[in-house]
């Protein structure tokens, strides 16, 4: 599987993006700061890199001048609306930087990427259809994105992996495919895990979705307060790999 580093804030327009290229590739994700991008080029060794350019006037500017200089090789994809994108053309290099303007459909994204890296759209997307036929499908909703992508990590071997920074956002995400289990943060802003459970199991067709609460505060009044909604499970975070996917595999079968 092809390896794309996606560069930007964590938001919901990255985080939308990295969820539909993550079902077709490995996708690890990068703040804008030149220093760490240069630690993660070594790391994960791209066959592509995605920037992200919402936030424009934060960016670190560098960061072009580093993947022309010392990474001409890897093809770089930018996405970003007009006005966001003329901040950065001048610091373009050659064939190597490609930019597409948002708003932008995911079909435009996967050709463009397709065609950066010499790949056969419709052959990639078979052969991942293929691959995920059979695998269970988890929801991770969490506003915190090391979370997100540190539990992300651990399941999607086994598991077909989608993420969410909110509970509004996890809505969204069940309405356009179901999953087979969700792991919900506990403590979350504006929309915490109550609410958000609530609002599942307020769907007909939804409230029986198991839910697994996932809670980085460890003290018995919180423990009781998490029970006493009957989820079908509860971690304190951050979770330990091993037994994570031993109960999700208990509460699937």
């Amino acid at each position: 599987m092809k390896k794309i580093l996606l560069i930007g804030k964590f938001n919901t327009v990255v985080n939308e993006m990295n969820q539909f290229l993550s079902r077709y590739f490995h996708v690890q994700f990068c703040s804008e700061n030149a220093g760490v991008l240069e630690g993660m080029l070594k790391i994960v060794n791209p066959d592509l890199v995605m920037v992200s350019l919402v936030g424009a006037y934060d960016i670190d500017t560098s960061i072009f001048f580093l993947l022309s200089d010392k990474y001409g090789q890897i093809p770089v994809l930018t996405i970003g609306t007009k006005e966001e994108s003329s901040k950065f053309f001048q610091y373009y290099e050659g064939e190597q930087f490609e930019n597409l303007i948002r708003p932008v459909e995911n079909t435009a994204i996967m050709e463009a990427v397709c065609r950066r890296l010499g790949l056969d759209e419709e052959k990639v997307e078979k052969e991942t259809a293929e691959e995920n036929s059979g695998k269970k499908r988890i929801l991770i909703v969490d506003d915190n994105g090391t979370a997100l992508r540190t539990i992300k990590a651990m399941l999607e071997e086994t598991y077909e992996v989608a993420m969410a920074i909110s509970g509004a956002q996890a809505m969204t995400s069940i309405g356009k495919k179901r999953p087979d289990l969700i792991l919900l943060d506990y403590e979350m802003p504006v929309c915490d895990g109550k609410m958000t459970l609530e609002m599942i199991r307020a769907e007909e067709d939804l409230k029986n979705i198991p839910v697994v609460f996932l809670t980085a505060v460890n003290d018995r009044a919180n423990i009781e307060a998490v029970l006493k909604l009957k989820p079908a499970g509860y971690f304190l975070k951050p979770p330990v790999k091993d037994k994570l996917l031993a109960e999700i595999g208990k509460i699937l079968n």
